[in-house]
């Protein structure tokens, strides 16, 4: 979720942060619904996971080509690591606090329990436990802040212990080590918890930062190989989304098919199917990001919901729709009534998120710009 730091947009890249805000939204809009097993509803509940795993993946790429180019610099020092993170925290931090603080005052108002809530100020609501109550959306962007941290710090501790002549390799290096580490924290969990349910993955292993940081890294190890292994990147950008679309099928489909449910198979739920997603999305990567521009008419409006995706995100689920079911209980609604509800949700959603884009989140961009 942070913008690439080129004079061009890359209208695939867009595409990539727009369908994934879109897939949350999707997700989030059963809350407005009567609870339901249908097909469709197990559906939008893989899409809200899909859409987070995507900005996961997008800004890993981003953060990845940004640092990487940054580290190669024959300067690169402590400094370096600190003016990288500064811009980082320019692009997320405001807006993170912002919408922390007015998430607050609505649980004041609604008398909702405000649990350990200085947590949230450092991003350790999830680190290594279960994601508490309040806020919840804010769980992807703990795993993110400390995606941001943990990679140039760890590159800048083995640059200066090793001191490698082949600063490339040292960094692949260490990104590859860091997804190794996260991978076999997977593995540990998976043998010392006893997980034999989606819910209790859902919030003990899918949310928890400890467990999904390395998400970012292979959005990171991607961006690695676009910039070291540009003719490899664009020759199969094709054949690379082919068996992205491959593996999205068996993955998404076919473990539905084949029943691969997570009492029977938890090493594969609790090691595997994260990882697996990752490198499955990151795969349509070299096609996106190399589909420059477009002539298709919906081009601008891919565009402005790729820009304000961030306020979609933080201001979609805690702000307007908990405000919406409080002040209208939508279990006495007909259906057709809900179908407005959800269109009235999704009008308050995108205005205010293009006010907050445009009045608070691009002049701070633009602030940053100048320091």
């Amino acid at each position: 979720m942070i913008e690439r730091q080129q004079n061009e947009r890359i209208f695939g890249l867009d595409l990539m942060r727009a369908a994934a805000i879109i897939l949350v939204l999707s997700s989030h809009v059963l809350w407005i619904y009567p609870p339901k097993s249908s097909i469709i509803s197990q559906f939008l509940q893989l899409f809200g996971f899909l859409g987070v795993e995507l900005f996961f993946v997008l800004s890993g790429f981003l953060i990845g080509t940004i640092f990487y180019k940054l580290y190669l610099k024959d300067d690169f020092s402590i400094q370096s690591v600190f003016y990288f993170l500064k811009r980082r925290w320019f692009r997320t931090l405001p807006n993170y606090y912002l919408f922390l603080l007015l998430n607050t005052l609505i649980a004041l108002y609604i008398g909702y329990s405000l649990i350990e809530w200085w947590k949230y100020m450092f991003f350790l609501q999830n680190f290594h436990t279960t994601m508490l109550p309040f806020f919840p959306e804010s769980w992807s962007l703990s795993v993110e802040e400390f995606a941001y941290v943990g990679l140039p710090f760890s590159v800048l501790l083995v640059t200066y212990l090793l001191k490698p002549k082949q600063k490339k390799y040292a960094f692949i290096g260490v990104v590859i080590a860091l997804i190794l580490i996260l991978f076999f924290s997977k593995y540990y969990y998976n043998a010392t918890t006893s997980n034999t349910t989606l819910q209790q993955w859902n919030v003990s292993l899918k949310a928890v930062v400890w467990y999904r940081i390395d998400s970012i890294f292979y959005g990171v190890a991607m961006s690695w190989i676009a910039l070291n292994h540009q003719s490899f990147w664009i020759k199969n950008k094709v054949n690379l989304a082919f068996i992205g679309t491959v593996m999205a099928v068996l993955m998404f489909m076919g473990v539905g098919y084949f029943r691969i449910t997570i009492d029977q198979f938890p090493l594969f739920w609790n090691v595997l199917y994260l990882p697996l997603t990752s490198i499955t999305l990151a795969l349509f990567l070299p096609y996106l990001s190399e589909w420059r521009s477009t002539k298709l008419p919906f081009k601008s409006v891919i565009e402005l919901t790729s820009k304000i995706s961030y306020s979609i995100y933080l201001i979609h689920y805690g702000v307007v729709l908990q405000l919406m079911k409080h002040f209208f209980n939508t279990e006495t609604l007909a259906t057709y009534q809900l179908h407005f509800y959800t269109l009235v949700f999704l009008v308050i959603t995108f205005g205010l998120s293009y006010l907050n884009y445009r009045f608070f989140e691009r002049p701070i961009m633009n602030f940053r710009d100048k320091i």
